[in-house]
């Protein structure tokens, strides 16, 4: 045999080192050491054939594509006889992959970033990749601070040229930025450039924003703060000339350095419009935010951009270019204002697309479209749209892309993509009270019924206290005129002694009927008729309700104590809603006012007026943060005499205060006024009657809710589910009264003088404060909350926690 002659020893990393200068034609090319790379997808690889002549050069050649294929540590290149004999190490196929010390970084994403870098199990491993993975991890973590991070992969050598793969991370902590400072700086001092700073040094407690922790990337975004902080005064040449960043010896803290130029402040000489103006230059004069003279500021040059844009968006124009164009004066100090606007085109809207909805009908969202097919397009009936889609509740997300239409310069298609939510929700909610214990209740409403959007509930209750089963259906769009048709059937049994409410027993039935016409985009009137029978019993004496069943006459039994009335209603509401989402809002107006009047031919004639509003204020860009105010107020009262008396409002339409929707932290119906007994001739209280207290709760018919909630984000929660899921903290205030209450001065030794007060003071308010977190879970929304009542009084039902599903804010 002849002898081999190494060619090349070695390429590794691609160095060559040559031991042959010889050529000679190949007769046969053999492999050594392949075990899971083929033969025949080496010899693919290699650019030599037999029958070729072998040079120095062509050896080189072999070498760098075997490298090159992915599959090989080591080459080496022989020649036995006129044999090309190849010599390989095989990379190790990768077995497993673990990751072990990584908090900052999910393992879902490392997954991912391996799988972009055709890291993977099964695999053959490069160890030049691995390197610069383990390079750019720990560029992330220098990136946020976190200088003593390591990331190691471990490659554990495994049988069958296999190895385990285990990335080991070291993450420290966070450096903290020990001090700032500003290099040049004379008009404003460091304090004031502090406070458009995100970062910060010493952050206070309160301050939930700041932060003491180094990111180079929030570092950046605190320099255009600080930027628009010029610009927004006039220093229109103010710039950053130095960024310097060091870090301790510990690599613990860190120490930011800026040197700034701020130049000059600059007074706005005059603002000029050029360009494609489509006729539309007055309407864009209007909109100039300053007069010759006043100091220039950025971000109302910014918002004048802006809102020449949304003219144009509004006109067709969906993508105009607006650039402003200074032009200075720097003996004067003055700068011109040069608005240059190109149109474009005018679009058309061809297509209106949607994706997502796999259960509701396309008819559901296309009618709450305001953008017309074949019109030009509208930016604002755009957003018009998506609002409305919001508002219906059926999605948690729904967002509008505009595409251009290949081959037409003036049209685009209009696509909605939106993700479903669960819109049907099984209504189960368990409570617990210190002396109430634990209620339950459950139901089941569908408001997208099969996608066409019409809402079908049937509700069941039972519990210690109540029976109630009710079905109600809504058509949104019960004509093409946008009037919807409401309905709803029910009957009810309630023990009002086991709900924490004077003693009484209610057999009701009824029903009606609700027509609805939308105003404009925002407002919602309903006319509804109803009719409602009551049958109660066991009725107790007490003072509050005494007045009352003397005003309705033959309907009230003495002997037996019972009354039965029938009562037909005309109800009035309105509606404004201006929420930015169907559920889990963070910005915007709701508000709803509703009149309901018996008519004069029901038992009891009495009226009730309720107004409730809620407002969301975002307090960051992406409203992670927003800060939620409510109210509620509500009266009523009796209208007209009935046998010479004056009619009063009925007891069984009292308000409450108490319970998840009201006043948390209190037992249900537990705050407000109590029964009173009266013990004497007059039938009521007076100066020579005897009287008693207690704890059982009659409500009033007079009520005011108040209610601050700051909406924060959920720890622990991922990005995918924070759509799903809110959490907030709370201070509640509630006041129930009675305005046609008596209120004496109790007498010495009056039994239950405890829970006796002035009933028809307003003043009298309970409140409470506490956490709670709601969750759109598949079966319907879940609540749970945790309050501490701050003001209560004797004979109030604590309720430290509660637990619902079906009800959110």
């Amino acid at each position: 045999m002849a002898m081999k002659k190494l060619l090349i020893a070695s390429l590794l990393f691609g160095s060559v080192a040559a031991h042959s200068a010889e050529t000679f034609v190949i007769d046969d090319i053999r492999f050594e050491g392949l075990q899971r790379v083929a033969l025949g997808a080496a010899l693919l690889k290699t650019p030599v054939r037999v029958g070729d002549t072998m040079s120095q050069q062509d050896v080189a050649q072999v070498i760098q594509a075997l490298f090159a294929s992915g599959n090989f540590e080591d080459v080496k290149v022989f020649r036995d006889g006129n044999a090309l004999l190849i010599k390989v190490t095989e990379r190790p196929t990768i077995a497993n992959i673990s990751f072990s010390g990584n908090k900052a970084i999910k393992e879902e994403q490392m997954q991912q970033n391996l799988e972009a870098s055709s890291i993977r199990v099964g695999e053959a491993l490069d160890r030049t990749t691995l390197s610069n993975i383990e390079k750019g991890l720990e560029d992330f973590y220098y990136s946020v601070g976190k200088y003593n991070a390591t990331v190691h992969a471990v490659v554990t050598p495994l049988p069958r040229n296999r190895a385990d793969l285990k990335f080991v991370f070291t993450e420290g902590v966070s450096a903290k930025i020990q001090q700032i400072n500003f290099i040049g700086n004379e008009v404003f001092t460091d304090e004031q450039l502090l406070s458009r700073f995100n970062l910060n040094v010493d952050v206070a407690w309160w301050n939930f924003l700041a932060d003491e922790k180094y990111q180079k990337q929030v570092l950046a975004g605190d320099i255009e703060a600080l930027r628009s902080y010029y610009l927004d005064r006039g220093y229109l040449k103010f710039q950053v000339d130095s960024t310097q960043v060091s870090i301790s010896p510990d690599k613990k803290g860190v120490y930011i350095a800026l040197t700034i130029d701020e130049g000059e402040p600059y007074t706005v000489s005059g603002v000029k419009f050029q360009g494609e103006l489509i006729g539309k230059e007055e309407e864009f004069k209007k909109l100039i935010p300053f007069e010759n003279g006043e100091v220039y500021n950025g971000s109302a040059v910014t918002s004048l951009e802006e809102n020449i844009k949304r003219i144009l968006g509004e006109a067709g124009y969906a993508y105009p270019q607006v650039r402003t164009m200074p032009e200075f004066d720097d003996e004067n100090q003055t700068v011109s204002l040069i608005i240059n606007v190109e149109a474009g085109n005018r679009m058309y809207v061809r297509d209106i697309r949607f994706v997502g909805n796999t259960s509701t009908k396309d008819e559901v969202l296309r009618r709450e479209m305001r953008q017309m097919e074949g019109a030009w397009l509208n930016s604002k009936s755009i957003e018009t749209g998506k609002n409305r889609l919001n508002r219906l509740g059926f999605f948690e997300t729904v967002d509008v892309q505009t595409v251009r239409v290949p081959g037409s310069d003036d049209e685009v298609d209009l696509v909605y993509s939106v993700k479903e939510a669960n819109s049907g929700s099984v209504n189960f909610g368990v409570g617990y009270g210190t002396e109430s214990g634990i209620s339950f209740q459950v139901g089941l409403q569908q408001d997208n019924f099969i996608g066409s959007g019409n809402r079908v509930g049937i509700n069941a209750m039972m519990n210690d206290y109540q029976k109630n089963i009710s079905l109600d259906y809504r058509d949104p769009y019960w004509n093409l005129d946008g009037v919807s048709l409401g309905g709803k059937i029910f009957y009810n049994e309630f023990e009002a002694s086991d709900a924490g409410i004077v003693d009484y027993t209610n057999q009701s039935y009824g029903g009606s009927l609700t027509w609805g016409f939308p105003f404009d985009e925002l407002n919602y009137f309903e006319i509804g008729v109803g009719y409602t029978h009551n049958k109660i019993s066991n009725l107790e004496g007490y003072v509050q309700i005494e007045q009352y069943l003397q005003s309705v006459g033959d309907a009230y039994d003495s002997g037996d104590q019972t009354l039965i009335v029938s009562d037909f209603d005309v109800t009035l509401s309105w509606t404004r809603n201006n929420l930015n989402k169907g559920y889990f809002p963070t910005a915007g107006n709701y508000q709803r006012a509703s009149y309901k009047i018996t008519t004069p031919n029901s038992d009891s004639q009495f009226f009730k007026a309720q107004y409730e509003v809620r407002q969301y204020f975002p307090l960051t860009k992406k409203h992670e943060f927003a800060l939620l105010m409510r109210g509620k107020a509500g009266y009523g009262n009796g209208y007209g005499q009935t046998d010479g008396n004056d009619n009063l409002y009925p007891f069984y339409e009292n308000f409450y205060a108490g319970g998840f929707t009201t006043l948390r932290g209190f037992g249900s119906n537990s705050g407000g006024p109590k029964a009173v007994y009266a013990q004497g001739s007059n039938g009521g209280i007076g100066n020579n009657t005897s009287y008693a207290a207690t704890d059982d709760s009659v409500g009033g018919n007079a009520t005011a809710l108040a209610s601050i909630e700051l909406i924060v984000p959920t720890p622990f929660a991922s990005e995918e589910t924070r759509n799903q899921i809110r959490t907030s903290v709370f201070f509640d205030m509630a006041s129930v009264w009675d305005t046609e209450f008596d209120y004496k001065e109790p007498k010495p030794g009056m039994d239950g003088a405890q829970y006796y007060y002035d009933y028809s003071d307003p003043s009298n308010f309970r409140s409470s404060y506490g956490a709670a977190v709601q969750w759109m879970s598949p079966m319907g929304p879940l609540v749970f909350s945790i309050a501490k009542p701050v003001k209560i009084y004797e004979g109030d039902d604590e309720e430290f926690f509660s637990f619902t599903i079906g009800r959110t804010f």
